[in-house]
């Protein structure tokens, strides 16, 4: 099973890239799941625009990303939360994807999980990108994980000061898992 793994931020310390790190680390241990983890700084798009994709067609950032999405059975996003909604770079990318054809979000599963130094951890910004996802075809996994407080919350070594709520990632990430796993199977 193949998975993408993206933390949709691109400051160098974003919580969302060592969330999504820490996912890597626990899919490390998991002996027949091909991680493949990518910076979203890789996929660099211009802003939406209709004039854009008439004259050049779809950019090539987002024909990348889009390459790297086809190429994997399921897809883990962090994704931070501005202003209790989606990050704008991230909308920007899933209104690129969703003009490309075929959609390549159709029946892709994905599993959203947030950082973020509030106490909703996230979730509300989820919240919005689910939406999203969905009205473009992706399997949206029920269950998110948000992650509150997240400037303490990990440790030096990149794991969660809390045990409890690292054993409630792990057990999201894999229920995940099967849930890929089913979807394969039809």
């Amino acid at each position: 099973m193949k998975i993408l793994l993206l933390a949709a931020s691109l400051r160098k310390d974003s919580i969302n890239k060592k969330l999504i790190n820490l996912v890597a680390k626990l899919l490390a241990k998991e002996s027949k799941v091909d991680v493949n983890l990518v910076e979203f700084s890789e996929f660099n798009v211009p802003l939406y625009n209709g004039d854009i994709e008439d004259n050049e067609g779809i950019p090539s950032g987002t024909v990348k990303f889009i390459k790297r999405l086809q190429a994997v059975d399921g897809l883990i996003l962090a994704s931070p939360e501005y202003n209790f909604s989606v990050p704008g770079t991230l909308k920007n990318l899933l209104d690129w994807t969703s003009r490309y054809k075929p959609i390549p979000w159709a029946e892709k599963p994905v599993l959203l999980i947030s950082a973020s130094p509030s106490l909703a951890g996230g979730s509300r910004g989820l919240l919005h990108t689910r939406v999203s996802l969905e009205v473009c075809g992706a399997y949206v996994f029920p269950k998110m994980f948000s992650l509150a407080n997240a400037y303490e919350a990990f440790n030096f070594q990149g794991m969660l000061n809390d045990k409890e709520l690292q054993i409630q990632l792990r057990q999201k990430v894999t229920t995940f898992l099967h849930f890929v796993k089913q979807l394969q199977k039809g």
